[in-house]
């Protein structure tokens, strides 16, 4: 594997550590009160990070997986179904797009593009995906530390 690839997935390892860190000690009726004026819960971004990141931008635009694409259809990700294991999913969709991350190089082209929702913007190439992918895990796990901070006091420390 390149340098390039290795330190793209350890970054994007450790932005998926940091988002189920922030879950990490909450409470089911924590997880699911919004507390942001946006209205979602933990609970449901992460939910989104599973569905709407994970599952779409690997496994469906990179691999053109039908289950993945079958799964996504009519479903928000930001509403999360009461009897999901959300944690669970996230760290699940996340194994799965981890096989796909370690078959695929980086210059590969996306199986299968949905222009249908984009319009004129496009991902050229893994690298992009997991660089788009690396970006909003990131900026959620932010959103998720405020939420946290919010509603126990808990601060996101890294030394």
């Amino acid at each position: 594997m390149s340098e390039e690839k290795t330190a793209l997935l350890a970054a994007l390892a450790a932005q998926r550590r940091h988002v189920l860190g922030a879950l990490d000690g909450l409470t089911d009726e924590q997880l699911a009160r919004p507390v942001l004026p946006s209205g979602w819960s933990c609970r449901s971004l992460v939910h989104h990070l599973a569905v709407d990141v994970e599952r779409f931008w690997f496994r469906a635009v990179m691999v053109d997986e039908a289950d993945a694409w079958a799964s996504l259809e009519g479903v928000d990700g930001w509403s999360a179904p009461a009897d999901v294991d959300v944690p669970a999913l996230y760290r699940q969709e996340a194994a799965r797009a981890d096989a796909v991350l370690a078959a695929t190089a980086l210059d590969s082209p996306p199986a299968r593009w949905p222009t249908e929702l984009f319009g004129d913007f496009r991902v050229h190439d893994l690298r992009e995906v997991l660089l788009h992918v690396l970006t909003e895990t990131s900026v959620h796990a932010g959103h998720l530390d405020a939420a946290r901070e919010l509603l126990d006091g808990k601060q996101w420390t890294v030394l």
